[in-house]
């Protein structure tokens, strides 16, 4: 299957003082098809959000590339650019309050989109405000209300039309359910299932709740300090996990039947966080791995098949290459 949306290699970094550098994405491949959601999971600070709004071009790439439908965007964006792409691709922000202009009313917030690319005026906008306003659920009367105004998830369901109302192709949407409650949660899920099965959308889903994930994606990628060790369909990747890394995330995942709470295995994890700041060989997962061997301290793994999983389940880990080295006992003095 083609994909939609593709980077090869992309690589965001951002410089520090001193000569220092935040590695936030590092040579990240991933390729999402048409009309495919593609859940990407993992802790906060690793690097999901740099990585959403690298490849629509709120960030200027570092290194690598990124193709929407073959065609490779440009490593900045000039003014031009956001004009022209903006219309197949386009995010969702998890603030639903700070992503939003709090001087301009819901329908002015919707429709200026619409405005700044001359897709109408007068008129056409005001009625196309009001029909994707119903669209997300909304009544034409919030169209004069100001953020302040509105419920989270109603601020949410404005920020969804504000970014779909452009009808692109391919949507980031970087945890958009993660600031509301349980209850809004599970209705902004249902809308977006609704308008990617009636718009046909391409969209890659941002979330920390690996369920959600696993409900609302087609397949499931995870990163980790920047870099994924993990990729494949959401329901192998979270029944069979095979990364150590995604293995501890699956197990901290509550479970919803107490029964099955009470019994779950929990897997312990100690040790601290590797720095994204100027960051050496070897995986950075290691100085919490409890499967690390010696290998992992010095040879970055590289994202593959394995012989035991299908083609599509990939995975960064030393622990599945074709032959492993003795496991270590403990992490060297100074691993990076």
């Amino acid at each position: 299957m083609s994909a939609l949306v593709e980077s090869r290699g992309l690589t965001k970094h951002f410089p520090l003082q001193r000569g220092r550098t935040v590695h936030a994405v590092d040579d990240v491949s991933l390729a999402i098809a048409a009309r495919e959601i593609v859940g990407l999971v993992g802790e906060s600070g690793s690097g999901k959000s740099t990585l959403g709004r690298t490849l629509v071009g709120l960030h200027d790439k570092t290194a690598g590339e990124v193709y929407l439908e073959g065609q490779r965007l440009p490593r900045r964006y000039a003014a031009a650019d956001f004009r022209r792409y903006a219309r197949s691709m386009q995010m969702i922000f998890q603030d639903p309050y700070t992503s939003l202009n709090p001087r301009m009313t819901a329908g002015e917030i919707v429709g200026e989109g619409l405005r700044l690319h001359g897709s109408a005026d007068g008129v056409e906008v005001r009625k196309r405000v009001t029909g994707w306003l119903d669209r997300v659920g909304l009544g034409r009367e919030h169209a004069g209300r100001y953020p302040h105004e509105l419920s989270g998830g109603q601020r949410q369901r404005v920020g969804i039309a504000r970014a779909l109302i452009l009808e692109p192709t391919f949507v980031v949407c970087d945890e958009p359910i993660s600031a509301l409650d349980v209850s809004v949660q599970a209705q902004i899920v249902r809308l977006l299932e609704e308008l990617k099965q009636s718009l046909g959308l391409t969209l890659l889903f941002i979330a920390h709740d690996l369920s959600m994930v696993r409900y609302v994606s087609d397949r499931m990628a995870v990163m980790y300090l920047g870099s994924l060790v993990e990729t494949g369909a959401s329901k192998d990747v979270y029944s069979r996990p095979l990364h150590p890394y995604t293995q501890v995330l699956v197990a901290s995942n509550p479970e919803p039947d107490p029964q099955g709470e009470r019994e779950r295995k929990r897997i312990p994890i100690t040790g601290e966080i590797s720095s994204p700041i100027n960051v050496g060989a070897g995986c950075r997962f290691a100085s919490r791995c409890p499967e690390v061997l010696d290998i992992c301290w010095t040879t970055t793994p590289l994202l593959r098949p394995t012989a035991r999983e299908a083609d599509d389940h990939h995975v960064a880990c030393h622990l599945y290459e074709p032959a492993t080295a003795p496991r270590a006992s403990q992490a060297p003095a100074d691993p990076l």
